[in-house]
């Protein structure tokens, strides 16, 4: 339901418009030295209004560490973060209530959970809370010594260039999707297992937790499909298992093979977009035309870079404290 993980279990709460977002790490080694500034880089980097195409709502969000930590330190009790939800504009959903906006959960929050769903700003299905994924992966990667991860836009709007698939959206008062691709060097070879808990099981598991997320590829994806087996095939170098290719990306069997790890994200084009649209009015059980209100992405994948390290940094802390390869007790 809300939580993930075995070892390094994270669970995430609240709501868009609530009071708080935010989440419960459970089984962080203790010791780990922690505090608000370590989360300050990659907040940044996941906040709307930074950069073009970005919703112009705008939130501190500063993290108020309230649990599992004594004297700048974790203590191996589960880790609470929280962050205030302080510019809200509710009346934007109210207004249009009995419409359920194309795209967006309403409908199925609705009919699921009987009308009692916060519907402000999507409520528990917003994107707001993939904050705190991001906050779970800035303790992760504390934790994942000589492991760099990184995650970088590659795509909008089927344009190599950022700047002129934001362009082509802008001009056509629409919004637009996007490819990000996410790496992670310096891994060892053996996390993972076979079958359910493959490497690529876990991390497609967590990846479709972003609310944007559409589709996944680890390696050559899908282009693998139109190779023959001795192109695809990654031929092993040296002992280490370095091997003189990537078309698996890194993984193989379930299993990391000590390469650098490579997998991609489709990220749909916002749901919420300037254009007039069309969709069922429940209280009158007519189709009516209708724009939606409110502060939204242009271009929502701008901002699942970091989300995308977060969630990998959350996998790997997981396997590697299932391996033993993190203590329980951090020096």
């Amino acid at each position: 339901m809300n939580s993930f993980g075995r070892l390094f279990r994270i669970q995430v709460m609240g709501e868009s418009h609530g009071e708080f977002v935010g989440v419960v790490i459970d089984g962080c080694p203790a010791g780990l030295p922690l505090s608000a500034e370590d989360f300050s880089s990659d907040i940044e980097r996941r906040k709307g209004g930074v950069q073009k195409g970005t919703t112009p709502r705008q939130e501190s969000d500063f993290p108020r560490l309230v649990t599992g930590l004594f004297q700048g330190k974790t203590t191996g009790a589960p880790v609470t973060i929280l962050f205030a939800n302080e510019n809200v504009r509710s009346s934007d959903y109210e207004k249009q209530r009995a419409i359920p906006r194309p795209g967006h959960a309403d409908f199925v929050a609705h009919k699921k959970f009987g009308g009692h769903e916060d519907f402000r700003g999507s409520g528990h299905f917003s994107g707001r809370l993939t904050l705190c994924l991001v906050a779970a992966g800035v303790v992760a990667k504390k934790l994942l010594y000589g492991i760099h991860i990184q995650a970088s836009l590659i795509e909008v709007g089927g344009l190599p260039t950022i700047e002129a698939g934001i362009d082509r959206a802008v001009a056509e008062k629409d919004s637009v999707g996007g490819i990000v691709e996410c790496r992670a060097e310096g891994l060892p070879v053996g996390l993972g297992e076979p079958f359910f808990d493959s490497t690529e099981s876990l991390l497609a598991h967590l990846a479709f937790s972003i609310p944007a997320v559409k589709g996944i590829e680890f390696g050559s994806g899908f282009a693998s499909a139109k190779m023959t087996g001795s192109t695809h095939n990654d031929p092993i170098v040296d002992s280490n298992g370095t091997t003189s290719s990537n078309h698996a990306g890194g993984i193989v069997g379930g299993v990391t093979n000590g390469n650098p790890l490579v997998f991609r994200l489709a990220i749909k084009p916002t749901s919420s977009t300037p254009r007039e649209q069309s969709s069922l009015n429940w209280e009158t059980e007519e189709t009516e035309n209708f724009s939606v209100k409110g502060r939204h992405d242009l271009c929502i994948a701008l901002r699942v870079p970091v989300v995308a390290e977060a969630i990998l940094a959350i996998v790997l802390a997981d396997l590697m404290l299932l391996e033993q390869r993190i203590s329980r007790v951090t020096d």
